[in-house]
């Protein structure tokens, strides 16, 4: 027997850029947010993101849309993942409260929109570089950095896989 289900309740953790200031608004606070492109979900990625939620009682995580990936210049091929497909893999994760899709390098209007009480990067960026940092701080917010618990990257995944490490 083939079951037609509903999708699941983590796709309503999804949220759209521009329902995002209201999204955030209906959250427990404090509010962290942190963004990247999380490709390809690894160790790395679930340990920051578990530590970054731990800083507060919601975490929202904006995702780097696949045209904003290409400008990072992480190469030809990549993502490997649509971004659709990152946000849902990320909001399927317990310590997610919402996801929202940026089309920008950097997320500066989610920032802007979500106003999170602090705002968390990884523990390899400074604070003094991040210019959504003077947006948090504008308004009182805490930025943040994160070591790394883990040594792990999507790229180093991909040259492992490639047989090119």
């Amino acid at each position: 027997m083939s079951l037609h289900l509903p999708p699941p309740p983590f796709e309503k953790k999804i949220v759209k850029l521009e329902d995002l200031s209201q999204a955030a608004g209906s959250l427990p606070k404090p509010v962290i947010l942190t963004n990247g492109v999380f490709d390809i979900l690894h160790r790395g990625h679930v340990t920051y993101l578990a530590q970054a939620r731990e800083l507060g009682k919601s975490l929202i995580v904006a995702v780097n849309s696949d045209k904003s990936v290409k400008m990072l210049g992480k190469g030809d091929d990549r993502p490997i993942n649509s971004e659709e497909d990152r946000a849902a893999v990320l909001a399927a994760l317990e310590c997610v409260s919402l996801v929202v899709i940026f089309p920008d390098k950097v997320p500066l209007e989610a920032v802007r929109l979500a106003r999170p009480d602090i705002y968390v990067k990884g523990g390899d960026y400074k604070i003094e570089d991040l210019p959504e940092a003077e947006i948090v701080h504008s308004y009182g917010g805490k930025v943040v950095t994160v070591s790394f618990e883990h040594d792990r990257s999507t790229t180093k995944l991909l040259k492992k896989v490639r047989g090119t490490s």
